[in-house]
């Protein structure tokens, strides 16, 4: 995490070039909303799989309890998915440790916006407490409908460009809002999945996608320009994870600093 009063009036006003990027060493930490295919040729049964990590590095595994909401929004209307969770034990390369999934039908063509509210974690290197609030899009049948609304969340990043449709090397360009306003020039933490989730046995690959030429590309940091918007070119398939921190509305949590970041997962694809 990064320490959100030094950044507080800090812009960099090239933020609009996906070139200008301010790298940042240590991992970052980032609620999973995962299922491994965002856009369906039709309707059925898919599994999320939710645990609180560092995916790029495949680190350590935050214990934290069970969410405190978990519902999808299809054609606006929003479906309580709360009873669909269930615990489980979640393994990377340095540690195991408790997370969640959940198993979800999928009716009908469109999109589904599915949210996680995690109970806040309480960071002790830091000193204060961390809610990602985690958003997965999943369409059915190439029929977009809700992928771009905006949900009046307390910290949310609302798409510009369609989560599940953008190619290897394409740009994803999404707004920062807390209840339904642009929050200026926040700051967005990025990761690449680096390491493929396993679905049957929850725990990453043992194996890398890539090797990050060094430490400081792990994870990538940018900034949100004076509209809250923020762009990112996809250079690798696969799985995204951006996090905006500290833009909710919130900011204490039981006499501690609260960081109540917004989080969406996006799925770039190879070209043909």
């Amino acid at each position: 995490m990064l320490n959100l009063t030094k950044l507080k009036y800090f812009y960099n006003p090239l933020t609009l070039i996906v070139s200008c990027l301010l790298s940042f060493s240590a991992q970052a930490h980032f609620q999973m909303l995962y299922t491994p295919d965002l856009l369906h040729a039709k309707s059925g049964a898919i599994t999320f799989k939710m645990p609180f990590t560092h995916p790029a590095a495949s680190g350590h595994v935050m214990v934290v309890e069970k969410p405190e909401a978990f519902y999808m929004v299809k054609k606006s209307k929003k479906t309580d998915l709360l009873h669909s969770i269930t615990e489980i034990e979640w393994e990377s390369a340095v540690d195991k440790g408790t997370a969640y999934q959940a198993d979800v039908k999928l009716r009908g063509l469109g999109d589904y916006v599915f949210i996680a509210q995690p109970s806040p974690y309480f960071e002790p290197e830091e000193d204060l407490y961390i809610q990602q609030i985690t958003k997965t899009i999943v369409n059915v049948g190439n029929l977009p409908t809700d992928w771009n609304h905006d949900l009046g969340l307390t910290a949310e990043i609302v798409p510009l460009t369609k989560p599940y449709a953008i190619y290897e090397g394409g740009i994803f360009s999404a707004v920062i809002k807390s209840k339904g306003e642009p929050v200026p020039f926040a700051a967005v933490e990025v990761e690449f999945m680096n390491y493929v989730p396993d679905m049957q046995k929850n725990q990453f690959a043992k194996e890398p996608i890539m090797t990050p030429p060094a430490d400081v590309f792990v994870t990538q940091t940018i900034y949100a320009d004076a509209n809250g918007t923020f762009h990112f070119s996809l250079l690798k398939a696969g799985h995204w994870g951006f996090a905006a921190l500290g833009v909710g509305e919130q900011k204490t949590y039981q006499g501690k600093e609260l960081s109540q970041d917004a989080v969406i997962w996006v799925e770039a694809t190879k070209l043909p």
